[in-house]
């Protein structure tokens, strides 16, 4: 029994934990490790709490405003339409031919008579040349009548005198005589021909001329449509080969806008109104207009009235047929000159900064700010700085740079708008 219990408390004493070595365990890291897999999500937690909220900077924002022309005065209507022009022409030739030559090129500016193409012009020649032998020939034959009108005087005064002597008969003389008219009325009627054969001899070379043509009034080429060697005819010829024209002519002078005004809105337009007209391929251009007319019918499919419009200034950069934004202003707003409000973008001044002689903004995208370099106007009468630069619809800029540590600021940098 006693053997029994000595091993059985051996045994016990064997399963005890010697606590003595912990200091000396040779494992250190397995007890950072735990520690860390309890504490590192709260410290983390406490590290986003800090920085993504009370470190973010918190900034005022400001909307850039797209510089305009245009008074203080509000608009009583908006509108869009189209850039037209009242003279626009495809010019094409009077007669059927084949084309010889063609003297222009798209976009090129011709003057009011100048000649765009030729077209063969062998059938005229030769038509010219028939016509002139023609009157001439009608001459040399008043030549032939007028040797014998002179053989006839001859021969009646011969005859009178033998009438004295009683040497012929008075029938003889009165036959005479009818022979000098007749040669007379024979000369008379040649000449009418020769008349009519002159005036032939003009329709020819109009036909000739008619070849050449030509421009019928100062104006941009905006469509060529012949070739040389082609046929061309004033008229449709029914098949595919024959061109109905040589080039279309538009006269800028005569460019326009038309609007098409809701019928309900249009006790809002009246001629000689004030207005702007903003080009959709350039929206930060506005360009003074007034109203021409309101055409007096209204389209009953879609209620509404056509208004004309004219530009008070002409810019190169406008072109038929390009879509346009139309403001109307009540009567008496005036608009000074580009020169005086030149257009850009108007800011705050407290959103501007100058370092070494530039001028910087800073942009707030999607939460956080990029450095934009700008270039500086003038000043408005609204105490806003005005910038050439062109700017997104709707960009903010931070507006309260003067209240913050511009150290701080970098590219890609969160912000917090605060207004």
């Amino acid at each position: 029994m006693t053997d029994a219990s000595n091993e059985l408390e051996q045994k016990v004493h064997g399963l005890r934990i010697d606590r003595s070595s912990k200091g000396k365990s040779s494992r250190p890291w397995l007890l950072f490790l735990i520690i860390a897999v309890i504490a590192g999500p709260s410290l983390f937690a406490g590290y986003w709490f800090f920085f993504s909220e009370r470190g973010v900077l918190e900034v005022e924002a400001a909307v850039v405003r797209v510089a305009t022309t245009q008074a203080s005065e509000s608009t009583v209507l908006e509108g869009t339409g189209y850039v037209v022009a009242r003279r626009q022409t495809t010019v094409s030739s009077k007669t059927t031919g084949r084309v010889a030559a063609v003297y222009i090129e798209e976009g090129m500016l011709v003057e009011n008579n100048e000649l765009l193409a030729t077209l063969d012009d062998s059938r005229q020649q030769t038509n010219l040349e028939l016509a002139r032998a023609q009157v001439e020939e009608i001459r040399a034959s008043i030549d032939e009548i007028d040797v014998r009108i002179k053989q006839s005087e001859l021969d009646v005064e011969r005859v009178r005198k033998l009438v004295v002597d009683a040497l012929v008969s008075q029938d003889e003389v009165d036959q005479t005589q009818l022979r000098l008219d007749g040669f007379e009325a024979q000369k008379q009627r040649l000449k009418k021909s020769v008349e009519v054969a002159q005036k032939n001899v003009t329709l020819r070379e109009q036909e000739l001329e008619d070849t050449n043509i030509r421009a019928p009034f100062k104006g941009v080429v905006i469509a060529k449509a012949a070739q040389p060697g082609e046929m061309i005819s004033p008229v449709s010829a029914g098949g595919g080969f024959t061109r109905t024209g040589i080039c279309t002519i538009v006269d800028m002078d005569s460019i326009e806008v038309q609007v098409d005004v809701n019928e309900k809105y249009i006790n809002r337009v009246s001629p000689g109104q004030p207005a702007t007209v903003t080009l959709v391929s350039y929206p930060n251009t506005q360009l003074p207009a007034e109203v021409i007319a309101i055409i007096p019918t209204a389209d009953r499919a879609r209620s509404t009235v056509r208004v004309r419009i004219a530009f008070l200034e002409r810019d190169s950069r406008v072109l038929p047929d390009m879509a346009v934004k139309v403001s109307f202003y009540e009567e008496g707003t005036t608009f000074v000159s580009n020169e005086d409000s030149p257009l850009g973008a108007d800011v705050p001044p407290t959103a501007v900064v100058v370092e070494d002689g530039q001028h910087y903004v800073w942009l707030i995208e999607q939460g956080t700010i990029r450095r934009k370099h700008v270039e500086f106007l003038t000043k408005t009468p609204a105490g806003l700085t005005r910038l050439v630069n062109d700017f997104e619809r709707g960009a903010r800029v931070v507006s309260n740079l003067e209240q913050l540590d511009l150290a701080r600021f970098e590219n890609g940098m969160p912000v917090k708008v605060v207004n």
